[in-house]
């Protein structure tokens, strides 16, 4: 597969690329993240420490040492939950290198990733990330990056869904795959959001009322 290079050539390989990714929190949905190559080695993260910290719209993606690579940031309003993708830290005026949408609004949904550099670079992410279990594929339905379960390899284990894999393939932009997770984990969160209005329970004070 040919290179592309979306954010940072640096994260660019010539092999295939297995990150272990980690929420970095449980007590608040779509906290920060780390992500881990396979020797252990601190390779991106997004920092966040709760819910009021800064605005929950965007999200920034670090290297190990800090250094901003992109901003992902909610576009208000949008109607498919889309989402735009900044080189480094946003700033008025400057343009995004990438939008992320849903394909569709009705029913099980999967994403649209659009790059404005190149008009036919799409791409589409199919599957659950809720179950971790959900596939990037190029304009050419060639699969470029996948999420899936963490399995420990010495207890052979599943383990929780804080926990999972971030595999990319030879070419493709190991930043860009881990700015697309970002948006996924906020569009559950949305999603996580709707489902809690929609099941919550009618209260009424009727001793003959049964839902």
């Amino acid at each position: 597969m040919k290179s592309k290079v979306v954010v940072e050539d640096t994260f660019v390989h010539t092999e295939e690329t297995s990150l272990t990714v980690r929420k970095t929190s449980l007590f608040f949905t779509g906290d920060g993240f780390t992500a881990y190559d396979c020797k252990g080695q601190l390779v991106f993260r997004v920092d966040t420490y709760g819910p009021d910290s800064r605005d929950l719209g965007e999200l920034v993606l670090m290297d190990a040492t800090g250094r901003c690579l992109l901003t992902v940031r909610r576009k208000r309003p949008s109607l498919h939950n889309r989402w735009e993708g900044y080189l480094g830290e946003r700033e008025e005026g400057k343009k995004p290198i990438f939008s992320v949408r849903r394909s569709s609004i009705i029913g099980r949904s999967n994403v649209t990733v659009e790059v404005y550099s190149n008009p036919t670079e799409e791409y589409q992410i199919e599957g659950s990330f809720a179950q971790r279990n959900c596939t990037f594929f190029n304009a050419d339905k060639v699969s470029v990056a996948e999420i899936r379960r963490k399995v420990d390899a010495c207890a052979h284990v599943v383990l929780g869904k804080d926990v999972f894999s971030l595999s990319i393939k030879p070419g493709f932009d190991c930043a860009f795959a881990m700015g697309l997770v970002l948006v996924l984990d906020q569009i559950q969160v949305d999603d996580f959001a709707e489902n809690r209005i929609d099941a919550d329970p009618i209260i009424t004070d009727d001793p003959n009322f049964s839902s």
